[in-house]
């Protein structure tokens, strides 16, 4: 299985034990990115990020997330690792909802479609870009159960 990343451990640990403390924290990053064009919570680790709005599945209203911001070509790889829990994220839900959203990387802003890659083997390449991008992502896959779901955004 390979070694854990120690951010992934910690990260994991955040959201396993202090879930509120670690969501909150993800919200107040989602806002800076916004009000700053990105330049504030643009990159995580070290690692670029962008802000994703997606319509929610039962308050219709818009809910902003900061992701890891990972290309595949001219599309963007999206990963409901949730920091590796037993759940997918809240907005992993909402996106399969509503199978659109809006990205937002600095201060450009556009639509994007969303489909869910359950291919195995487009899963395992789009997998492995994920994991050669922010590796903590395979840390999360080895501290959870359930299969992390990943997805493409292509620009509508």
């Amino acid at each position: 299985m390979g070694s854990k990343t120690l951010s992934g451990r910690m990260v994991n640990l955040m959201m396993t034990r202090v879930p509120g403390l670690a969501k909150a924290g993800t919200r107040r990053s989602a806002k800076a990115y916004a009000a700053s064009g990105g330049t504030k919570s643009g990159a995580l680790m070290g690692k670029p990020t962008f802000l994703l709005t997606v319509v929610g599945r039962k308050s219709g209203e818009p809910r902003s997330v900061l992701l890891m911001l990972v290309h595949r070509g001219p599309e963007f790889v999206v990963v409901g690792s949730q920091g590796g829990t037993a759940t997918n994220p809240n907005w992993w839900g909402n996106l399969v909802a509503a199978g659109k959203a809006e990205a937002q990387i600095g201060t450009e802003k556009f639509p994007v479609t969303f489909r869910e890659v359950t291919d195995p083997d487009e899963r395992a390449e789009v997998w492995k870009i994920a994991c050669a991008a922010y590796p903590d992502y395979a840390t999360y896959q080895q501290l959870t159960s359930r299969q992390i779901p990943v997805g493409i955004l292509t620009r509508a």
